[in-house]
């Protein structure tokens, strides 16, 4: 914006010079001419008036000084033939003013002043003076160059006023929109100072009541998704109550574990609704992914499936924080036990960097040293129809919320995640992680 108003102003205050400096020069111009043919005029008159009163000598000498002082040679013309001053050759506009006609004639190299003086000894006599073409425009150059470096300086200085107005209108424009950007990033506390003028400062007036009403929108949000998760805590301790007095130990070993990670989710789920802003988080996403499958093959050994686990030497740090990746992980092997039949098998492997799956699939590369691959792969039938990783959406009857998670663990880690078909004959989901 700042170059489009000073374009703008520099091309105004051009054709406004343009407009009034043009005409100035043609009048500098004219008024030079017209000063020196008055100043020839002058020299050639004041010998006119000594013809007749003074002698030849001394008329001579008039000449040559009248010619000496005002820089233009002067030359008489008597009636009789005779030239006394400055030598010149008797052209025709010489005789034309001999009849008594004083005037001004065109003549190689510049102009011929002549003034006619009747009633000389012996007839007519013609004073000419000669102005030479240079003598015309003396200083005409001059004045136009300094003409032509005031009209720049006067754009010049416009263009530094529109600068020193742009930025008034700009920088206060450039700080509203740092401003958005924070709060799009997350910064609710990022506020706008009004300044500039009066309609900018209306817009960080408003920007500044928009955060606010964001804040407790979000507030509002945060205390009753909170308040719905805390309230599951009284129905969890019922159920802990009813597990602890099952008769069989296993049985009730097993339900309070389910139990106990249920209470971990819900939780996680109160901490992060309470929590005022997101920072990034890591960890080492080897334990997690251990700990989680050792979770899951307890269930997968009641339902005879074969577990395959397949970790890279660690350590591997992932931008995501520990409980989210846990999520994670859950996710994607629930949704094997949720969409496969009993007896299927399933491999969780994770390695650093995007590599080719044994299915061929081109790997992936998150832009941030490779980043870390986690796949799994299952033996059952394969996706549905439709796109299974839109949120809300499932081909199988579920809430189709399991890979919408794990797609938004890495995307916020800056990674990203895909699907396909496994090598095991059913889906595998490929999650790259982008590295801490």
């Amino acid at each position: 914006m700042r170059r489009w108003l000073a374009a703008l102003v520099a091309a105004t205050t051009s054709l406004v010079l343009v407009s009034l400096l043009v005409p100035l020069a043609l009048l500098v111009r004219s008024v030079a001419r017209s000063e020196a043919i008055g100043s020839a005029t002058r020299a050639a008159e004041s010998v006119a008036v000594a013809v007749g009163a003074v002698d030849e000598d001394t008329l001579r000498l008039t000449a040559e000084q009248a010619g000496a002082s005002s820089g233009h040679p002067v030359t008489v013309f008597l009636a009789d033939g005779r030239v006394l001053g400055a030598s010149a050759a008797r052209t025709p506009a010489v005789e034309l003013a001999a009849r008594g006609r004083s005037l001004t004639a065109s003549a190689p190299g510049g102009r011929e002043i002549l003034v006619a003086v009747q009633g000389a000894p012996g007839g007519t006599a013609v004073i000419r003076a000669f102005l030479a073409d240079e003598d015309l425009d003396e200083g005409v150059h001059r004045t136009w160059l300094a003409l032509l470096v005031l009209g720049i300086v006067l754009v010049g200085v416009g263009m530094l006023v529109a600068d020193r107005l742009a930025r008034a209108i700009v920088g206060p424009t450039t700080a509203l929109a740092e401003v958005s950007h924070h709060l799009a990033t997350g910064d609710l506390t990022a506020r706008a100072r009004p300044q500039g003028p009066p309609e900018v400062r209306t817009a960080g007036l408003a920007l500044n009541h928009l955060a606010e009403r964001i804040s407790d929108l979000l507030a509002e949000e945060r205390e009753m998704v909170a308040d719905v998760s805390h309230r599951l805590r009284t129905p969890l301790t019922g159920l802990r109550l009813e597990a602890e007095s099952l008769s069989d130990p296993d049985e009730a070993a097993r339900i309070e574990a389910r139990v106990d990670a249920l209470e971990r989710a819900v939780t996680v789920v109160i901490n992060d609704v309470r929590r005022r802003s997101r920072e990034r988080a890591s960890c080492d996403a080897v334990p997690v992914v251990r700990d989680r499958v050792a979770f899951w093959s307890v269930l997968a050994e009641d339902q005879a499936r074969t577990v395959t686990l397949d970790l890279a030497a660690g350590p591997l740090r992932v931008a995501a924080s520990a409980d989210d990746l846990a999520a994670c992980v859950d996710a994607l092997v629930g949704n094997v036990f949720a969409h496969t039949p009993d007896g299927a098998s399933f491999r969780v492997r994770l390695a650093a960097g995007g590599t080719t799956g044994a299915d061929g699939m081109d790997g992936m590369d998150g832009g941030r040293g490779g980043g870390v691959l986690l796949t799994v792969s299952d033996a059952g039938p394969g996706f549905g129809p439709g796109d299974p990783s839109r949120r809300g959406e499932s081909g199988a009857g579920s809430t189709g919320l399991g890979l919408d998670i794990a797609r938004r663990v890495a995307e916020q880690s800056g990674g990203r995640l895909s699907l396909g078909d496994s090598d095991l004959g059913g889906a595998e989901v490929r999650l790259l992680l982008g590295i801490a």
